[in-house]
């Protein structure tokens, strides 16, 4: 899915567009018992509940794809379906109407999910009209196919921090009564993938909140997919790939920087690429082993450390090659950043400072009532002498010699004066 399909999708769930046709929850607490199960007509619910529940849709599809939102494949091949799979097409085509099957998916949830509290599934059934568009984007009044999908989000449900607070019964000021909320999505599907603006039962688009610690109990044990790493994650394990080969912990961080540096340039060529719609936005960028032998070699590492980083790069990134945007540190990028307006800084101060230097060395004079400036051959005759009772410094000339005192008046100007 590309970052167009998941904005088509969500741009529906507003009051206008939206066509949910049901949706069933199932409210859980900490020792994983059911206290709430319901299913509603989606369009039926009173505006307040139908705008929270379609903020919850709107977040499960939220993020970045590669971090957030991971498209995630079925093993199956293309002539078979697993287990997984059959089951979710069955609660798709059953439009969450069979409440044994809804049931079945709530307690395989409750289950596999590893989670410390009270949580909230929820899982909506959507049938979407998509509509032939022209070259020009735009639409069409004919319908192309139609998209029937399953979105589930699951929900922690944490108490309110406490607090004092009106009491209106009691008209007083005491602590207030804390209540049972349900927060934002923690994690959540998207059966099946909407690719190139149609229905692709061969994937799920799986989300995450947190991409350090994704759930992937849901990919593997719910959906039976294949995990996909976030961008987060690879990029931790390609800076520890760099550790590993570099001992030095300076000179490991060093060699990080000018590789995050390569890896700047080239994400910013791409973007210099779409302005000029020479590439697609939706171009992926992959970090294969020849490129980041193409960056060492730029940034003349030695043959032995080289070697090191490609054994370890091709151990690490055998099965999923990392694109370059998700290895982008942002931190390491902003100290680069830092450090160059830093060394620029001090080379102006250092300019400056010479600048101050000479300026000094030509205004020595300000220092002193009588400045003397002679040429090499005359510093030998010049003597010092009292005249009228005063010390004199005493310069001897010759007839052809001239004198310019403050460079401004002739010696022999100022003796005809």
């Amino acid at each position: 899915m590309t970052k167009k399909d998941v904005a088509e999708l969500k741009s529906r769930f507003k009051k206008s567009s939206c066509t949910f046709t049901k949706i069933s929850g199932c409210y859980v607490n900490g020792s994983k018992e059911i206290l709430v199960r319901f299913t509603d007509t989606f369009l039926n619910l009173e505006d307040e509940e139908f705008f929270k529940y379609l903020e919850i849709a709107k977040k499960t599809l939220s993020g970045t794809l590669g971090n957030n939102l991971l498209e995630v494949p079925f093993p199956a091949s293309e002539t078979e379906t697993s287990a997984g799979q059959q089951f979710l097409l069955g609660l798709r085509e059953s439009k969450l109407k069979n409440e044994e099957l809804t049931d079945t998916f709530f307690q395989q949830i409750i289950e596999q999910y590893q989670y410390v509290g009270n949580y909230l599934i929820l899982i909506f059934h959507d049938a979407y009209d998509v509509m032939v568009k022209t070259l020009d984007q735009n639409k069409l009044d004919e319908s192309e196919e139609v998209y029937e999908y399953l979105l589930c989000s699951i929900c922690p449900v944490s108490l309110t921090k406490p607090g004092l607070g009106y009491l209106e019964g009691e008209q007083k000021i005491g602590a207030r009564y804390r209540d049972w909320v349900v927060q934002v999505p923690e994690t959540g599907f998207l059966f099946p993938a909407f690719t190139d603006r149609s229905s692709d039962i061969h994937s799920c688009l799986f989300y995450t909140r947190d991409i350090l610690e994704p759930h992937n109990e849901i990919v593997t044990e719910i959906l039976g997919c294949k995990t996909r790493p976030t961008g987060a994650l690879q990029k931790q394990v390609f800076e520890n790939i760099i550790k590993r080969a570099v001992s030095d912990e300076e000179q490991s961080m060093e060699l990080f920087s000018e590789i995050q540096e390569s890896f700047k340039e080239i994400v910013d060529e791409k973007k210099e690429k779409e302005e000029l719609e020479l590439s697609s936005p939706e171009e992926q960028l992959l970090l294969t082993k020849d490129s980041i032998l193409e960056i060492l070699a730029e940034k003349e590492v030695e043959q032995e450390l080289v070697e090191k980083i490609e054994q370890l790069y091709e151990e690490t990134f055998s099965d999923q090659v990392p694109q370059i945007e998700h290895l982008l540190d942002k931190k390491v990028l902003q100290e680069n950043e830092t450090k160059k307006t830093t060394k620029i800084l001090m080379e102006q101060i250092h300019d400056l400072e010479e600048k101050v230097k000479e300026y000094k060395g030509q205004n020595d004079s300000e220092e002193y009532d009588v400045v003397v400036k002679v040429s090499a051959e005359k510093v030998q005759q010049i003597s010092t002498a009292m005249v009228d009772g005063k010390k004199c410094i005493v310069i001897p000339l010759e007839e052809f010699e001239q004198v310019r005192i403050n460079d401004q008046t002739e010696f022999e100007q100022m003796q005809e004066g």
